[in-house]
């Protein structure tokens, strides 16, 4: 059967549908993503075979789709035993204890947005940000009856904040490679639309965390439990050192990981030299399971494992495989294209972008897609328009990677609410930050404020293009 082309009317509706699946599926029946995003890509097999592809092509689209979340589905499997093995070491308990001497009650919000955003920027991983500092930082909150969605939304807030200007952020430096603008430039252009968002966000963490009262004997009470349970020491900050160590020396996050986790793996035998490779093994693949005498605590503190990441796992390569097809039929292109060509201001463009990378995470639920899609999409608009690739590449962090956070069904949002345990629709209004820096990135699009553009000629041809249209 011979291939018919997409026209725009067609990709349009296809993507209208499988999003009105996915929304109805997760949002108003509160089903967990993987089946409906399965039964997404059962629906656009079917209508690629009659639409005149093979079954072969709709594999390879399939596998090309997949084929880019390798390297991320390695981290967190990576990343679930380094939360079994940290446990039990003794450093998220540590970090806790350390917490409740050093946080007051008012403060307390503002500062755990504080502390994951140094955190981030220094480690350049949302994820192992959230999965461990945000794990402990979790923790003191729920021992201070902190409403969960609240700390989780300041968890999730920093870590996105350290990731995005990071040079150690593999969606930082995506998003600089797609625009071919220069990483460290790309990083201080970010700070425009970053700096203003995260000032507001702090803001509102403050007003909020001011309502906030510690109770002093629950405090009391978990440390105790802590201290009687696991090994409390200045050991604990061992992993941190060489995870910051890892850092400032550029290594990648996979060597960094692996590293981690032998240092941890040895600070375990020399705390208890009797510990068995048969418990060593089941605490890496099962994570670790708390059996003290309190239900909070263990709620808490049972996690992780390479068990536990493999739901995430399972959501990434059908999110993934769904990207895969929509890029190999042509069909998001498609629904682009179109207005790429009526685009003539600054404003209009930047707006288009954010509302591409944020429609993206809401059909493919991949943050990498939200930043290659547009940035291939509309990379000839902003050259043609005379805006710098730094113009781009920002626009791009702050309408793709941020947003993946927000959406039930993407690989961070998903990462982040198994990692905490808190639904993805409950810290969402608290999640400030990613809220904020697309609304901060249009402002800057319309007032040319931090707006970069290829020459001062560029900039003075753009302005007589909008005083000629007006």
């Amino acid at each position: 059967m011979k291939k018919k082309e997409v026209s725009f009317t067609e990709s349009i509706i296809i993507l209208l549908l499988l999003l009105a699946i996915l929304g109805i599926a997760v949002i108003k029946f509160g089903l967990s993503p993987e089946v409906p995003v399965l039964f997404t890509v059962l629906l656009l097999t079917f209508w690629a075979k009659f639409k005149g592809w093979s079954w072969g092509e709709i594999q390879d689209g399939i596998k090309e789709g997949i084929g880019v979340a390798i390297i991320p589905i390695f981290i967190f499997i990576l990343i679930g035993a380094l939360i079994g093995v940290w446990i039990q070491a003794g450093i998220i308990p540590s970090i806790m204890v350390l917490g409740f001497h050093l946080i007051s009650g008012s403060f307390f919000i503002p500062s755990v947005f504080v502390v994951c955003s140094i955190v981030g920027v220094a480690i350049g991983s949302g994820f192992t940000t959230i999965s461990t500092v945000g794990i402990a930082l979790f923790g003191i909150g729920a021992s201070m009856n902190a409403n969960p969605a609240l700390v989780a939304g300041a968890i999730v807030s920093g870590a996105i904040f350290g990731d995005k200007m990071s040079p150690l952020s593999d969606s930082t430096n995506l998003a600089s490679a797609v625009a071919e603008s220069e990483l460290f430039a790309h990083i201080k252009n970010m700070m425009w639309s970053t700096i203003p968002a995260f000032i507001v966000s702090f803001i509102l963490f403050w007003i909020l965390g001011n309502s906030g009262q510690i109770d002093a004997t629950k405090i009391e009470h978990t440390s105790t439990i802590l201290q009687n349970h696991f090994v409390i020491t200045w050991w604990a900050v061992i992993p941190i050192v060489l995870m910051l160590l890892c850092a400032w020396r550029k290594v990648p996050a996979i060597p960094t990981l692996f590293i981690n986790i032998t240092a941890t793996v040895i600070m375990i035998f020399v705390e208890n030299p009797h510990t068995s490779v048969t418990s060593l093994n089941n605490l890496i693949m099962n994570g670790f399971v708390a059996k003290t005498s309190d239900a909070s605590v263990n709620a808490l503190l049972t996690r992780g494992g390479i068990s536990s990441m493999m739901a995430t796992v399972a959501l990434i390569i059908s999110t993934l495989s769904l990207g895969g097809m929509l890029m190999k039929f042509k069909i998001v292109q498609n629904a682009m294209d179109p207005l790429v060509n009526h685009l003539h201001r600054p404003g209009s463009l930047i707006t288009v972008t954010i509302f591409s990378g944020i429609a993206i995470n809401l059909f493919v639920g991949e943050q990498y897609l939200s930043v290659i899609l547009p940035g291939r999409a509309f990379k000839v608009a902003y050259d043609k328009m005379g805006l710098s690739p730094l113009a781009l590449s920002r626009v791009l962090e702050d309408g793709g990677s941020v947003i993946n956070y927000l959406i039930p069904w993407g690989v961070a949002g998903s990462f982040a609410a198994a990692t905490l345990g808190v639904p993805v629709l409950a810290f969402l209004p608290f999640t400030f930050f990613s809220l904020l820096s697309p609304i901060f990135s249009i402002i800057s699009g319309f007032t040319g404020i931090g707006l970069k553009w290829q020459n001062k000629h560029s900039k003075l041809n753009s302005e007589l293009v909008i005083r000629r249209d007006n």
